[in-house]
């Protein structure tokens, strides 16, 4: 296990925890806590084997820390460091801890220092790397398969693509009157998915199409279209701002594969922007330069 000692963890407490939240690490809810893990690190913190302490932030995180290899300990603790003083930056924070650098500077070099033996486990992977590849060969496979049989399969596909980043995504249903290609939940909210896979470009009359039937659902309902030929600008255009749907392109799934972004970051981010902007279509390759 890493070599972290009781008087160690005082020192976390003081330089991650909020001296007005005891059990916090810095700002984090625990649902950025773990994005935070998951993305900088690729790390599951909310896995049980980090709660045989407590189920809060901070016990998970130094039960973290205690049984990992001193490698990961150290690379945790930079990570934190570097994202408490980004935020402390970005806020004009004034600094509660006493040498606070230096503390941390002297823990990890005890921690991490040359010499020093503590094998400690594997961190618990956020999601299995590998995924990536065989979800983007599966995209490349329906891709190749002719007309007739490749809309169904595409929408087989995004279910499962759905389901890898735990989505909890149902296929295709039929309701009275209209076909909706399949839904998940994200962050507790419902998205309707549609799905097309077509030669020309989405235009406005599809969109507004599915709008229209979000518009008939409950009002915390929320849309993703999927469009692998993607939407034309004068589509964009005429349909406009400030809608509750999301559009997604094949450029977009082939970029977020390729250079292992989870899906579930993706729509957050892209649910984010539209929330800033109004605009219902950014490529991945504007959102994560």
């Amino acid at each position: 296990m890493a070599n972290v000692r009781t008087l160690d963890l005082q020192i976390i407490d003081d330089l991650f925890q909020p001296p007005d939240n005891r059990g916090y690490v810095l700002d984090f809810s625990d649902r950025t806590f773990s994005h935070f893990f998951a993305d900088e690190l690729n790390v599951d913190i909310d896995d049980p084997v980090y709660q045989r302490n407590g189920t809060s932030k901070l016990k998970r995180l130094k039960c973290y820390l205690q049984i990992v290899s001193n490698e990961a300990a150290v690379a945790a603790l930079r990570a934190l460091w570097n994202y408490r003083e980004t935020q402390r930056t970005r806020y004009e924070r004034a600094e509660h801890v006493k040498n606070a650098e230096g503390q941390l500077l002297q823990l990890l070099g005890r921690i991490g220092g040359d010499g020093i033996e503590g094998r400690g486990d594997d961190p618990k992977p956020a999601f299995d790397r590998s995924k990536f590849k065989w979800l983007h060969d599966d995209l490349m496979a329906v891709a190749a398969m002719q007309p007739a049989p490749r809309g169904y399969a595409f929408e087989k596909f995004l279910t499962r693509l759905f389901n890898s980043f735990g989505m909890e995504a149902r296929e295709g249903f039929r309701i009275t009157g209209e076909q909706i290609d399949g839904s998940f939940v994200l962050n507790h909210n419902v998205y309707l998915v549609e799905a097309k896979w077509q030669n020309e470009m989405t235009a406005a009359a599809d969109l507004h199409g599915f709008q229209g039937n979000i518009g008939e659902k409950a009002v915390w309902t929320r849309g993703v279209f999927v469009s692998n030929a993607g939407f034309s600008e004068a589509g964009l255009t005429a349909f406009g701002r400030a809608k509750n749907i999301i559009c997604i392109d094949g450029l977009d799934l082939s970029d977020a594969l390729n250079r292992e972004i989870p899906l579930d970051a993706v729509i957050e981010r892209k649910v984010r922007r539209a929330s800033e902007t109004g605009k219902v279509f950014m490529r991945v390759r504007e959102l994560f330069i």
